[in-house]
């Protein structure tokens, strides 16, 4: 077996086994009660806004933008410092995604460059909490205000942070979240949308479900019969199993210890990288509690490649986190060129995560710090 450190790893104890074997072993595998108690349990982590539960992060952000009503005609304002799905997402609707760049040291959605963005057809602003540390949400919320628009925070690395004292998910007008095997807390695969508006909520419950209609009072055709139940707007399957649901009840249990560990790991890197002089540490903004996802070292002087390279040949590893979305192909056909947001394409050219997880211990990441400051020969 080979001794590969991942850049990411879940952490499963008996105690999620143990959830997940007394959800199979009872009457309901899907659509039953562990799916409540999981949006419950996942609320009590947003100050309170209600969660509807989906099959991935990727589902969350489909959910939340057809809650939103985007569809053709529409632009959604977003950072190509990301992975795919926050912009491809949207044009699944058919709307026009805007991308527009980022701040230079976190990689977050810059407030300036999205006000400049926005138009009378903005319906969105997305933005995405790089590495875990939350976006600029209040002046980006002013942003969206101005163009009429929502403020959709793809939190897919950052729930259990906060920002400004207010926790990530009580933010926004709609959160979305992953539960990726290597996220912040899994449920395999598994995802959720947040909302205060009970509006928003309902469209995203119905979107999650085929938008199947089951109450009489709300139906067209009631009299059908006891069976009946009415599509009147397009949905898909996006329910998040028992089983599934389960597992993330019993992780958020765990979700304050995965946070020191992170953080404790993320300082023991600043602290023995911060005097290379070919990399630069992340930064943390002023207000920022962060549940760190990511440790994105940004390496300098073109050498990333180089370092990516070294570090695998030790079995370190290492990932590049993200290609700016509008360099992925499917963009470059639609038009969209490289050049449209440079602080996002300095940054990928410098990004690398290094091995961040809970279970991860400090000689191992020793390891990895002896690896890196071996490279540059210090």
């Amino acid at each position: 077996m080979s001794d590969m450190l991942p850049y990411g790893r879940q952490s499963i104890s008996e105690e999620d086994v143990e959830a997940v074997a007394a959800v199979l072993r009872g009457d309901w595998l899907t659509t039953g009660p562990a799916v409540s108690a999981f949006e419950a349990d996942l609320a009590a982590h947003t100050g309170g806004t209600p969660a509807v539960a989906v099959t991935s992060g990727t589902a969350a952000l489909h959910v939340a933008y057809a809650a939103a009503g985007i569809g053709p005609g529409d632009e959604v304002v977003t950072t190509p410092m990301t992975f795919v799905a926050t912009a491809s997402a949207a044009a699944l609707h058919g709307a026009t995604v805007v991308f527009a760049d980022v701040e230079s040291d976190t990689g977050n959605l810059d407030p300036a460059a999205a006000r400049a963005a926005v138009t009378d057809r903005t319906r969105v602003v997305a933005a995405v909490d790089y590495a875990g540390h939350p976006a600029e949400l209040d002046e980006l919320r002013g942003v969206a205000g101005t163009a009429g628009a929502l403020l959709l925070e793809d939190a897919a690395h950052s729930v259990g942070s906060a920002w400004r004292g207010r926790p990530v998910g009580s933010l926004a007008d709609l959160t979305t979240f992953s539960f990726f095997a290597t996220k912040n807390l899994t449920t395999a695969e598994g995802g959720a949308v947040v909302s205060p508006s009970e509006e928003l909520l309902a469209r995203a419950r119905a979107f999650r479900n085929h938008g199947l209609v089951r109450d009489r009072a709300a139906q067209r055709h009631p009299d059908e019969g006891g069976w009946h139940q009415e599509v009147h707007a397009f949905g898909l399957n996006y329910r998040l199993p028992d089983v599934l649901c389960a597992l993330g009840s019993s992780q958020l249990r765990r979700l304050e210890g995965f946070k020191r560990r992170r953080a404790e790991l993320h300082a023991r890197y600043d602290k023995a990288l911060a005097d290379l002089d070919g990399v630069r540490t992340p930064v943390t903004r002023e207000g920022a509690d962060v549940l760190w996802h990511l440790y994105p070292l940004r390496v300098l002087d073109g050498r990333r490649r180089a370092l990516y390279e070294h570090l695998r040949a030790r079995d370190i590893g290492v990932q590049v986190n993200y290609l700016p979305a509008y360099w992925h192909p499917v963009f470059e056909d639609l038009g969209y060129r490289r050049g449209l947001c440079p602080n996002a394409e300095r940054f990928y050219a410098e990004q690398l995560s290094l091995p961040l997880y809970p279970d991860l211990t400090d000689s191992e990441a020793d390891r990895v710090i002896e690896a890196v400051r071996d490279f540059f020969g210090a």
